[in-house]
Order: C-alpha cells, then structure tokens, then sequence
C-alpha cells in the first residue's frame, strides 16, 4: 500500500508539474521515494526481455534516447528517461510516469540514462543487463573531482554487478580499462579523419601504471589509437569498427562494412550513434536497417537543435571543456558567416567553479567567417575575460539572453549558434521559443 500511496503522490505532483508549466522530471520521483524508498527496487520484474544502462560525461542523453527510439521503431515498448533526469529520482520519477494507477507496469525494454556519480546507488536498487560507457572526460570538478575519482565509483558499482555486459569505446583509454576481466565489447572510430592539431587531452596518462600514452592519432581529447609503451594497454580491435567516414551533411560512413547516411550534425554523433549499434547488437536486435531504426529520431533538446527566424539559430548544450570544443569544432564546420553568442552559468547543476574555462580552446572560435560574439549568463564576466586572454574582442557583453539573441537576428550574418552550459540551456529554449511567437526576424 505505501508503494500505492508514492505512485499516487508522484503522478499528481507530475500533474501539477505539467500545469506550472515545469519538466517535472525528478522532483515527483524524489518525493516518492520519501515515501517509499524501496519503489524502484523491483523494475526488473516489470521488463520483459532487457534493461540498458548508458553513462558517460558526454553524449550519454543523446545516445539513450537514440537506442530508445530505434527500440520504439521496431515495435516495442520502452521505459526511457528521456529527458535527462539521470539520478535516482529522475529514474524513480519514469518510473512512476509510465505506471497505471494500480501501480501496474509491463514493458519489453528500459533504457535509462544514469549519472556516473550515482551508479553505485541505482546498481544496488535494479540490476541491468548492459551498460554502454560513452566517455570519461573532466566535468564539475566541484561535484566529481578529476577523472580518477569518477573512474573508482563506476568500478565500485560494477563490482556488485555479475552477468552484466558493457558496451565501451574502444577509443577512450578511460572507458577500456573497465573491460579488463569483464565481458565487454567495443566500438571505435579507425579513421583519422579530423586534423591533428593540439587538443586538451584530459586522459592522456595510462590508468593502468601512469606512463604517459602514444598515440598514432585521435579524434578529439584523448579519444584516438592509443597504447602505452610501459605496459602494453591499448587500444583493443574494435568489434564494431567505423571506418569510410565523411561529414557531409548528411553524415557517411560504415559501420563493419555497412553503409550508413544519418542527417546529424557533429564528429562526436558517429560514437553516439556507434554505441547505439553495438548496444542493440549485444541486446540480440537485428541492425540490418540501423539507419531506417532513427529516421523518427528527434533529437534532445540542444543538441543541436535548429530554430528558424529570418536565419538558422541552433542551440548546443556544452558543459565542460571536451563537449565545448567539440561544438566549437563543428561550428568552425560551418563556412557561412556567423554570430556566436555563449552563455556560462555557476549553478549547482552546472558546477561552481568554472576553472573548466580555461581548459576549452576558446581561440578556435576565432576565424574569418566569425562575423560578431556575444556573451552572457550569470559569469558574463568571466566568460569575457577567457576570450580577452584568447585575444577575442567581445562584440557584446549582456545579462539579457533575450537581448543577445535580437542583436543576433539584427545582424548580417547567416545563421546564429548559441552554445550554452546546463542551466542556461532551458532558460534559452524559452527565449528563443517567445521570440518565435513575438514574430522577431
């Protein structure tokens, strides 16, 4: 009965949510689990055939709700936090959502997204059957600390997890060592495809005895062909291997020999769609049509996401150094002559301290199609200060969101890419949606 009483009290708090106008993502699952906190312990009786778990600092929404949708399009059911909400009570929160009002709830797969910090905790409440680990960049180093840290919690959770398989990729040294005596498998990208130019390698130490890696190459951060001259760790063969690739758009490239076209943006999508791949593949799904899986794919919000005024405005989501330059790069993609408004945020779930600044190659923003840059957000301040030491004059500086963007529209540039930390990037839909309304060209 009390699980009863949490269900009714988590669906009614999602109510009101919806009529406040607010996601409701992980408050109702946070206040139920007040009330019970055993509610999520038994999810795996209610799926059918299997639970997938996907973590990672960057690409981990992108890649759950890609695997989701492609399960969706095959005809099954699908428990997902699709939103994000990553820690327990955002899983606790879908949980509720997708129930009856009898507490009743069958589905043939989960796909959730977990928060690297709270692995140990969900691993100890459901037990699921893969877990895709995309990356392990530095990220909130006041919540997580440096690598190392987040590296011993996911080790910690799996050390209770027995039968469980991982999908890893095979190009992030972080991300291997997590299948050493494990059943894993790997996806990787065998192609040097990006220039090798100088890149904030986070991971760039062997984890296994700390000699400092080689690599032939790599894509971005320490993703690439690595191996460690001490020890002998490497890079395994990839068993799905991505070669053949062209950016486009659309996106080309194989995955184990078949062809794939994909109308996404961005380097960092083909390990993201990848992963989907392999995760579908260990789960025992047919992947013959993988491309025609995603075509009804819409993807998160900022990711991306492309608004339509007199010009293209798209909104990304950036929260820490590697994710930033990976923007950045696929930014600097884009030859048409272009405003770049940037807005840093400090807080609690962006992280308080904004050092990562420092550790993004602000200065490759810096190119002839580069038409004005504007800067906002609560850190205004100390955004614009990193660009005057990147030797970047600030076209803008304001506190107004809403503001940057008229200026932008104003200007004669060809489109706008608005790049964004967490709690910055909802606060920006919104803006963007009421000038769309307002009918601002």
């Amino acid at each position: 009965m009390i699980k009863l009483i949490a269900i009714w009290a988590g669906k009614l708090l999602s109510v009101l949510g919806r009529l406040t106008g607010r996601k409701s993502s992980a408050s109702p699952g946070a206040f139920a689990l007040k009330i019970c906190p055993s509610l999520v312990d038994d999810l795996n009786k209610h799926v059918r055939k299997k639970i997938i778990v996907t973590c990672g600092t960057n690409g981990k929404t992108t890649t759950n709700n890609l695997l989701c949708s492609a399960l969706e399009s095959k005809g099954y059911t699908v428990l997902c936090n699709r939103l994000g909400a990553n820690m327990l009570s955002g899983i606790a929160t879908t949980y509720i959502q997708a129930s009856d009002m009898w507490g009743g709830l069958s589905v043939d797969f989960a796909c959730l997204e977990i928060d690297e910090a709270y692995t140990p905790l969900v691993f100890e409440k459901i037990k699921p059957d893969i877990m895709v680990i995309t990356n392990l960049f530095r990220d909130q180093l006041d919540r997580y600390g440096e690598i190392d840290i987040t590296v011993d919690i996911i080790k910690r959770a799996l050390s209770g997890a027995d039968g469980i398989r991982l999908v890893l990729n095979a190009d992030d040294p972080m991300c291997v060592q997590f299948g050493i005596g494990r059943n894993a498998v790997y996806y990787g990208i065998s192609d040097c495809v990006l220039p090798q130019v100088d890149d904030t390698k986070e991971g760039r130490f062997c984890p296994i005895c700390g000699n400092e890696l080689s690599f032939d190459f790599y894509h971005y951060s320490q993703l690439g062909i690595f191996s460690c001259s001490e020890c002998g760790y490497k890079r395994p063969d990839p068993d799905f291997e991505v070669t053949k690739i062209n950016l486009g758009p659309p996106m080309r490239f194989d995955i184990n020999g078949k062809s794939m076209e994909i109308n996404y943006k961005g380097f960092y999508n083909i390990y993201n769609l990848a992963a989907v791949y392999a995760a579908l593949s260990v789960a025992g799904e047919n992947v013959a049509d993988f491309a025609r899986l995603l075509e009804n794919y819409t993807p998160q919000i900022g990711r991306m996401q492309e608004f339509k005024f007199n010009k293209p405005v798209v909104l990304s989501l950036s929260k820490n150094p590697a994710g930033f330059n990976q923007s950045i790069a696929t930014v600097n993609t884009d030859k048409r002559k272009k405003d770049v408004i940037v807005a840093i945020n400090d807080l609690a779930n962006d992280g308080r301290d904004v050092s990562w600044l420092w550790d993004v190659d602000f200065h490759k923003i810096k190119n002839d199609d580069l038409n004005m840059l504007i800067t906002t957000g609560i850190r205004v301040y100390d955004i614009s200060l990193r660009f005057k030491y990147a030797d970047i004059d600030v076209d803008m500086l304001t506190d107004s969101m809403k503001r940057a963007v008229t200026a932008a529209l104003k200007s004669d540039s060809e489109v706008v890419y608005v790049l964004v930390n967490y709690t910055a990037l909802y606060s920006t839909e919104s803006v963007l949606k009421e000038l769309m309304k307002e009918g601002v060209a």
